[in-house]
């Protein structure tokens, strides 16, 4: 029987369509990983120009004799993409009714709670979701929550971008020293 109440109240949860939602926390729901795509251009870009620089720093590793590198990731592991915690927040609205959104990333244990009094700014996302918070106002406690997710660039890693630039710049200096000559 409580089941069958679970599946009334959830036919009746709405997506708002305002930029701004005030209401209040209901509940959240529990929290499941899922995956940020990545573009498969981007990433052949970047490891290209990553490789270039690498092949140099290889050469010169074996140049000084001085022993290998870190571990590599491998292709199939940079395409992957990473993963980022979705939490699901219900919240009545200031009409009365039952709303649904996506939080993505982490927040603190303790920013949110049913009852809390909160003012939130969405993004809509693909059309078969709901609508993801960008920033939340908990008007209770007063605090200002920005939920934080995993990104292109974070996944990649500071190593991979710097190689990457560095490649770009001598790929950059070898096409303009052919086209000087």
């Amino acid at each position: 029987m409580v089941h069958m109440d679970s599946d009334l109240e959830y036919r009746r949860i709405a997506r708002p369509t305002q930029r701004i939602v005030t209401g209040r926390v209901v509940r959240l729901l529990d929290g499941y990983p899922r995956e940020l795509r990545i573009g498969q251009p981007v990433l052949v870009a970047v490891v290209t120009a990553a490789s270039v620089m690498g092949l140099l720093l290889l050469a010169l590793r074996s140049l000084l004799s001085s022993g290998g590198g870190g571990a590599r990731r491998s292709w199939k592991e940079l395409r992957k993409g990473p993963e980022f915690l979705v939490t699901t927040l219900r919240l009545r609205d200031a009409a009365d009714q039952l709303c649904e959104v996506e939080l993505h990333g982490h927040l603190p244990q303790s920013a949110l709670h049913p009852a809390d009094w909160v003012q939130i700014t969405l993004r809509p996302q693909d059309p078969d979701l709901p609508p993801r918070v960008e920033r939340i106002v908990n008007l209770t406690t007063g605090q200002l929550l920005r939920p934080r997710t995993a990104t292109l660039w974070s996944h990649l890693g500071p190593p991979l971008l710097i190689q990457a630039v560095l490649g770009a710049v001598l790929i950059a200096a070898i096409a303009v020293a052919v086209v000087l000559n």
